[in-house]
């Protein structure tokens, strides 16, 4: 049994002006004002946009994400319907071979410290899962037979390609403080990377808005 914390790595190749640029060029055709661009101008153009509650403008640019989570976390995410996911598989992954080092990967639950009976409990729990689901493949049970014991805490990873648009949903939704502890555990990196590397796009999202 192996456990390991979450994290997320940003697939895209991310130029933040340029998407701004790109982002002020289709939005002004709305307002044929082309012949506004300077510059300088798309931060503060970007800025009118949001300010506005034109949105629509920021579909234009997309950003592809590669979270590693709990499959618990994986369910919420994929609530999200204006996205693309492609996810690891637990029908197609055979936990019990050498690829996976014959052994299956946890997800830390990080609101119990390792010196808590909870986590023992937790621990435990997962280690009697993990046997089982070694068994049952030595039993011939296929793959897509076995993961029916696997829990919410089993690894998994998710590609997610989002629009700026339902990125900002997501993010106002998903870093909420009344989101679940380990989405948000995914979801704070996430946006506060993203605001280093976009400018104005997410600035006004704090990660605490009680947004749903």
């Amino acid at each position: 049994m192996k456990i390991i914390v979450p994290s997320h790595e940003i697939l895209s190749e991310i130029d933040g002006a340029k998407m701004l640029r790109n982002i002020e060029l289709c939005g002004r055709v709305c307002y044929k004002s082309e012949d506004r661009i300077t510059d300088g101008s798309a931060e503060k153009f970007v800025g009118m946009i949001l300010k506005s509650g034109h949105e629509s403008v920021l579909e234009h640019e997309k950003i592809t994400v590669r979270f590693i989570c709990d499959r618990g976390v994986t369910h919420e995410i994929v609530r999200h319907r204006i996205a693309s996911y492609s996810q690891e598989s637990t029908r197609y992954c055979n936990y019990s071979k050498d690829k996976f080092g014959n052994e299956i990967t946890f997800i830390r639950p990080f609101f119990w410290a390792e010196d808590e009976e909870k986590y023992a409990v937790w621990k435990d729990t997962m280690q009697e899962i993990e046997n089982a689901y070694a068994k049952l493949i030595s039993l011939g049970a296929k793959p897509e037979e076995a993961r029916s014991i696997l829990p919410n805490s089993v690894k998994t990873e998710i590609v997610v390609t989002m629009n700026l648009r339902e990125w900002r949903h997501f993010f106002k939704l998903r870093t909420s403080e009344r989101a679940h502890p380990q989405m948000r555990e995914v979801a704070l990196p996430l946006l506060n990377e993203l605001k280093e590397l976009v400018p104005v796009i997410f600035d006004d999202i704090n990660g605490a808005d009680a947004s749903y």
